[in-house]
């Protein structure tokens, strides 16, 4: 027999059906040669530290640091699971083959090898390797199974990711907690977990900290279009005041027009982490909501595999998409001008370089059954999307419009839509930021040397603090480790060194409001006075930076592309934790 081993008894279902294996047993489905079973996600987990040594039960300074000689990994505590796991043990042990089906990433690698180590597997293993449930892309992964082997470094990823945060979340909540807990508090520290909340706790002390400066601006109003002074800010009243009596006693006169056509590409398609910052802008979904809404999408077949850092397509599926339009029926609209159409193949959204794993997330063209309305909206905008990479560009023309009074210069700016294309794709309902984006007006026709008369206002300024992070906003500062980055190609350079990985930062967010560390005031995330004190006890900067984790995080990419090696990561965690250990044990 050849076991097949799924993450889910749902996707256990799809393979079964598909392999014709349709008797059912308890904890598993057989026929036509396949037994087909399944994990509930995490069956095993490395041990606690008492399981390695009963010194390590008893939290106490003298213990610390804990470092395991060698790594081991147990069942978890839970009745269904152990139920589960011997089933799986009983068939890997008479198997003559086993199929790895795990989810197509890291944490699936690990979650499957777990397994099959703790059920003493010792039979050839094959790995299928899909990016989506549909029934076409089941059968051309069972059409085409790799050997596990090559899917070694992802696993060596997966294990060192696992035990590097063992190594640093046992050592340090242990050390801080027995050095700085009061009342019996736990002071929990994680890789991840602690950067994370030293990015929120940061930005609270920038804002309570603010102190606003006044500052003044001269406008003027021609023809009822603004035109801000070209001097910019002034800091003194007086200043401002002297430049607001000479512009009062002339007229505005036009002394150049600038009129520039430009193309705005489509937005790319969605990663994980796009997905999750729309879906909080649009509909305040947290990052764990909307996660759990594409997995959902995607176990119901109508959108591809979820967790991705890519928002780029593969070259072979460029043949696809055509197929895919047409199956998405619902969009008829939308996609009938560019039926019958060569459709354009751009190197903005198909691009094997890349592309590591999965590609960017897109409909499967498979039609939608009993989507909730939540699933409808996160499945419209994947659709949205990958229609719009399809239609033209949008054809703008900016102007810019110089002005003077008396040698004292002004300037107003606005755009104008030529030809909408991808802009058809998307609802007419500008959003709050469009609004107050002066550039998106269109201005009316100036010609050069014209002047009339203008209403000169000098307005008062105060300097704004930072504002507080949303979700949308903290997914982006995971992404490039801190740092404020609107480009979509610096982010994309920016991705190799962020903090948690697509898949993880939404139960990051979660496991901080399960601490108690941060709360929300409507969409705004805050640090609550546990977690400021957490961050303001820890002085040890490689504890707390995201711009340190992000070198961590870079190492685990590279040691799954075989550019870096596993031990070397381990060994170097090992060394920070001592040193660590060492330093705040001696801290007075």
């Amino acid at each position: 027999m050849i076991v097949c081993i799924a993450e889910k008894p749902s996707v256990a279902k799809d393979i079964a059906d598909i392999l014709g294996a349709k008797t059912r047993h308890d904890g598993y489905l057989e026929g036509n040669g396949y037994q087909v079973t399944w994990t509930f996600g995490h069956l095993c987990s490395l041990k606690a530290p008492d399981e390695y040594t009963s010194d390590w039960k008893r939290w106490d300074l003298s213990t610390l640091p804990m470092i395991p000689p060698k790594f081991g990994i147990k069942l978890i505590d839970n009745d269904s699971y152990k139920k589960q796991f011997h089933t799986i043990e009983r068939l890997m042990q008479a198997a003559e083959g086993i199929i790895n089906c795990g989810d197509a990433g890291q944490e699936g690698e690990l979650i499957q090898r777990w397994v099959m180590q703790k059920a003493r597997a010792t039979c050839p293993v094959k790995r299928l390797w899909i990016s989506s449930l549909t029934e076409e892309s089941i059968r051309d992964g069972f059409a085409h199974l790799q050997d596990q082997k090559a899917f070694q470094s992802l696993y060596e990823a997966g294990l060192s990711r696992s035990i590097g945060d063992w190594i640093l979340g046992m050592n340090a909540t242990r050390l801080y907690t027995l050095k700085y807990g009061q009342r019996g508090q736990v002071l929990s520290i994680g890789r991840v977990q602690t950067p994370t909340l030293a990015l929120i706790v940061n930005r609270q002390h920038e804002i309570e900290n603010f102190k606003p400066e006044a500052y003044w601006e001269l406008k003027t109003i021609y023809r009822e279009v603004t035109f801000n002074a070209t001097k910019g800010k002034f800091s003194t009243k007086e200043e401002g005041q002297d430049f607001l009596e000479i512009v009062k006693l002339s007229p505005f006169q036009i002394t150049n027009v600038q009129k520039k056509k430009g193309v705005e590409y489509a937005p790319r398609l969605f990663d994980l982490t796009s997905l999750q910052v729309e879906c909080n802008k649009k509909f305040s979904y947290s990052a764990d909501m909307t996660l759990q809404l594409i997995q959902s999408l995607y176990e119901k077949k109508v959108t591809t595999y979820p967790r991705v850092d890519t928002t780029f397509l593969t070259d072979d599926m460029y043949p696809k998409c055509t197929s895919i339009l047409a199956g998405i029926r619902d969009y008829a609209t939308l996609t009938a001008p560019l039926a019958n159409k060569k459709l354009e193949k751009s190197k903005r959204v198909f691009d094997n370089s890349k592309v590591t794993d999965h590609h960017a997330i897109i409909p499967t063209g498979q039609q939608p059954y009993n989507l909730t309305d939540m699933e409808r909206n996160v499945y419209d905008m994947v659709c949205r999307r990958f229609i719009g990479i399809f239609y033209p560009v949008c054809k703008v023309s900016t102007t810019t419009v110089l002005g003077e009074v008396d040698k004292i210069g002004f300037k107003a700016t606005g755009k104008q839509i030529l030809e909408p294309g991808w802009r058809d794709v998307f609802s007419k309902e500008q959003t709050k930021d469009e609004k107050e984006n002066d550039e998106e007006r269109t201005l009316p026709d100036f010609t050069v040397g014209e002047s009339g008369p203008h209403k000169p206002d000098l307005l008062d300024k105060w300097t704004q603090p930072p504002k507080p992070y949303t979700e949308a906003t903290l997914l982006r500062a995971m992404e490039t480790a801190g740092r404020l980055v609107d480009n979509d190609e610096l982010r994309d350079a920016l991705k190799e060194n962020g903090i948690g990985r697509p898949s993880t930062r939404a139960a990051i967010i979660e496991t901080l409001f399960k601490r108690h560390y941060i709360r929300k005031e409507r969409k705004n995330l805050m640090a609550t006075p546990t977690g400021m004190e957490l961050i303001d006890i820890i002085n040890e900067d490689l504890l707390k930076s995201a711009e340190l984790t992000g070198i961590w995080e870079k190492k685990l990419r590279e040691i799954e592309r075989k550019k870096y090696n596993a031990s070397q990561f381990i060994e170097e965690l090992k060394e920070m934790v001592c040193e660590i250990v060492k330093n705040v044990k001696s801290d007075h």
